[in-house]
C-alpha cells in the first residue's frame, strides 16, 4: 500500500489497491479528546445505557440492543442523544476528512451526503468477520459479480484509528475483479487468503477503502481498539448504496440533529455544510425500508 505524498494521488491509489492510508491526521490534543469521548460512549454501551450497538457474535445489521453477550461496536455517534455527539460531529465533518472525500469522489462539497459514523471497539471475546464485500453477497455468480463491481463509486469509507490497529485485512485489487476460484472455495473465516494484507494503522492514521474490496476483520479481546468507522456519499446514490446506509437505521433520527455547534468552532466552521449534507441524507431516507445488504 502506497501512502500518497499528494492529495491528488488519493483517488488513483484507492482505485489501484482498493484502500489508501493517510498518516497522522490528528493532533495529540484531538487524539486524546476523541479517546475520552469514545471511552465514555463505549462504557454507556457496555452498561446497556446506549441501545445502538454491534453485539457479539452477530456480524451484520440488524443487531439486538442487549449487550449481555458482549459488543464489538457502538452505532450512531452523531445521534443527538449521545452525550459526546458534538465531539464526534467535529471529527466526522473535519476538514481533513472532507478534503479527502471530495478528492476521492472527484466532487464539490455541495454534492456530499452525510452517511454513517460508528465506533469499532475491543470485543469482549475474540471475534472475526467472514471474508466479504459490503454490498455484494457471497452467492452471486462470477458474471454478476463482475457487473456489480463496475458500478460507479458513490461514497467514501474510512477507518480512523485512535489506537494502533491492524484488524482490517484485505486483498489488494480485489475490488476490480470477481473472486478467483480459490477465493470462492475458501472457508469464510479462512485466515490466509492468497495475497491478503493486514492494513496496519498507527494511532491517528486513517485508511480509506472501497467497501467492495474483499476484506474481513479480526479482533482480539486482549488488544485495545477504538477506531472511528465512517462513510460519506455523493448525490445520485442508487438503491444499493441507499440500502447500505439506511439498513443501519440512521434515517430514523437524523432529522433531529443540529450541527450549528460546528459554526461556533473556529477550528472547523463546517456547520452549514453539515446541515446541507444532513438534508441530502434525509432525502435519501424517504426511500423507506430498502432491506439489508448481508445476512449473518
Amino acid at each position: 500500500m502506497t501512502v500518497p505524498a499528494d492529495p491528488a494521488d488519493l483517488r488513483s491509489a484507492l482505485d489501484r489497491d482498493g484502500y489508501v492510508l493517510i498518516p497522522s491526521v490528528l493532533s495529540p490534543t484531538q487524539l486524546e479528546t476523541l479517546r475520552s469521548a469514545c471511552q465514555r460512549s463505549a462504557a454507556l454501551a457496555r452498561a446497556g445505557k446506549w441501545p445502538f450497538i454491534r453485539t457479539l457474535p452477530k456480524q451484520f445489521p440488524p443487531w439486538p440492543s442487549d449487550p449481555s453477550h458482549g459488543i464489538w461496536g457502538v452505532q450512531h455517534l452523531l445521534h443527538p442523544d449521545l452525550p459526546d455527539h458534538d465531539t464526534f460531529a467535529r471529527s466526522y465533518f473535519a476538514p481533513h476528512i472532507i478534503d479527502a472525500v471530495t478528492e476521492i469522489l472527484a466532487c464539490q462539497k455541495d454534492a456530499l451526503v452525510m452517511e454513517l459514523y460508528n465506533l469499532l471497539v475491543r470485543p469482549d471475546e475474540d471475534f472475526a468477520l467472514r471474508w466479504h464485500r459490503d454490498d455484494i453477497g457471497p452467492a452471486v455468480s462470477p458474471r454478476e459479480e463482475e457487473e456489480l463491481l463496475q458500478r460507479p463509486i458513490l461514497h467514501a469509507q474510512w477507518n480512523l484509528a485512535l489506537y494502533d490497529d491492524a484488524s482490517l485485512i484485505a486483498v489488494p485489487g480485489s475490488h476490480k475483479r470477481a473472486r478467483t476460484a480459490a477465493e470462492r472455495d475458501a472457508h469464510p473465516f479462512e485466515d490466509d487468503m492468497p495475497g491478503q494484507q493486514a492494513i496496519k494503522m498507527e494511532a491517528g492514521d486513517v485508511v480509506f477503502y472501497n467497501n467492495n474490496v474483499l476484506h474481513r476483520g479480526v479482533y482480539s479481546s486482549d488488544v485495545e481498539r477504538m477506531t472511528l468507522h465512517g462513510s460519506m456519499g455523493v448525490v445520485g446514490a442508487d438503491e444499493a448504496r441507499a440500502r447500505n446506509v439506511l439498513q443501519h437505521g440512521v434515517g430514523e433520527w437524523v432529522d433531529q440533529c443540529d450541527f450549528t455547534c460546528l459554526d461556533k468552532d473556529s477550528e472547523n466552521g463546517m456547520g452549514s455544510l453539515a446541515e446541507d449534507m444532513k438534508g441530502r441524507l434525509i432525502a435519501m431516507g424517504r426511500r423507506g425500508n430498502v432491506g439489508y445488504s448481508q445476512v449473518g
